[in-house]
């Protein structure tokens, strides 16, 4: 429940009153706002300041509610059309939200991208103040080139937030690309597997993940959690003991992650997906800059153990967990329902 006495003392209740009087008044609906364009420019901004991969989930999510069509693959389009022009912390340690809502925040953030890019900002799309966001760039701040970069002078001209694909991620799976060490961009390195996050972090903490292994936790997407839980304690052992591998799973990642951490995978492994038959040792190839993730076994050997996957018995069986365990989608639709009639 919202605390509307702490919201009245940061001056954030009035604000929000403030806006749904707007709305109001301008008859502005939620489907005016949220259209193919406006998520397009959701992801935009995203990609621009390298943000969590779970708004990549919710965002599909949304569309899907909307229902507006809304291809996973878009994404690595707007990525290579849209500058990474800031990092927040963790990424850049010394800078946080505060210090970008300080030299303008999310309109300065899109103005970098507008000028300085060929991005495909949709730039007559309305807001919720009932401006288009042409009008609302206008009153906004230069980039300042420091919190917020621009031209060549960028993190990156590319987005920071990749969708890769391959034999693994057929569906795709996500990563936070401003988290990685350049040295990662391209990574092979031998599996280590779990079918559970608490496995995963047990074997971490007891020293038993050494250099340049994939950790591989599975089991943990929105089917197999169920619920899809995030994997911040074993992104956080893995970053505090210093050790040099990738991790890659069916479960999602909090926006304070680092690392080559790669998240969302789809199809998940209790839906049959490919993240189901790897092995202890099987060699993983991960390759940021082709946008690629695969099992390094032969396409004999990886037919042969598809057709070997076993049943999945969810987690839970009875009650509304049990119901949605079975419903469910994987990440690549933004983890929602299938819309059966229960």
């Amino acid at each position: 429940m919202i605390n509307k006495t702490i919201l009245k003392k940061q001056g954030i209740l009035n604000e929000i009153e403030n806006y749904i009087r707007v709305l109001i008044k301008n008859k502005i609906n939620p489907l005016d706002i949220i259209t193919k364009k406006s998520i397009d420019n959701a992801f935009i901004l995203d990609l621009a300041m390298g943000g969590s991969t779970n708004t990549i989930l919710h965002t599909l999510a949304l569309a899907y509610e909307a229902g507006i069509k809304y291809s996973l693959k878009r994404i690595n389009y707007l990525s290579r059309k849209t500058p990474n022009v800031c990092k927040v912390s963790p990424s850049r340690p010394e800078i946080h939200v505060e210090d970008v809502d300080r030299v303008g925040g999310i309109a300065s953030i899109l103005k970098a991208v507008v000028r300085f890019s060929k991005s495909p900002v949709w730039l007559k799309e309305k807001t919720v103040n009932g401006q288009t966001i042409d009008d609302y760039l206008k009153k906004s701040p230069e980039p300042d080139g420091d919190v917020i970069r621009v031209g060549k002078n960028a993190f990156s001209q590319k987005g920071g937030l990749v969708v890769l694909y391959g034999n693994l991620a057929p569906d795709g799976a996500v990563v936070k690309t401003t988290g990685v060490d350049k040295t990662m961009m391209k990574f092979i390195g031998k599996a280590i597997c779990f079918n559970s996050q608490e496995e995963a972090l047990t074997a971490i903490l007891e020293r038993k993940i050494k250099n340049n292994a994939v950790v591989v936790i599975r089991f943990e997407g929105p089917k197999g959690g169920p619920g899809m839980q995030e994997m911040l304690s074993p992104t956080s052992a893995i970053k505090g003991l210093g050790i040099k591998v990738a991790l890659i799973t069916d479960g999602r990642f909090s926006g304070g992650t680092r690392g080559l951490c790669i998240g969302h995978v789809s199809p998940e492994a209790a839906a049959g997906g490919p993240i189901a038959i790897i092995k202890n040792g099987d060699k993983i190839m991960i390759d940021m800059q082709k946008s690629k993730i695969d099992l390094l076994v032969s396409e004999k050997e990886f037919k042969e153990r598809m057709k070997k996957i076993k049943p999945f018995i969810p987690k839970v069986m009875g009650g509304w967990l049990g119901r949605y365990s079975q419903h469910v989608m994987s990440a690549n639709y933004g983890a929602i329902m299938d819309n059966v009639i229960l």
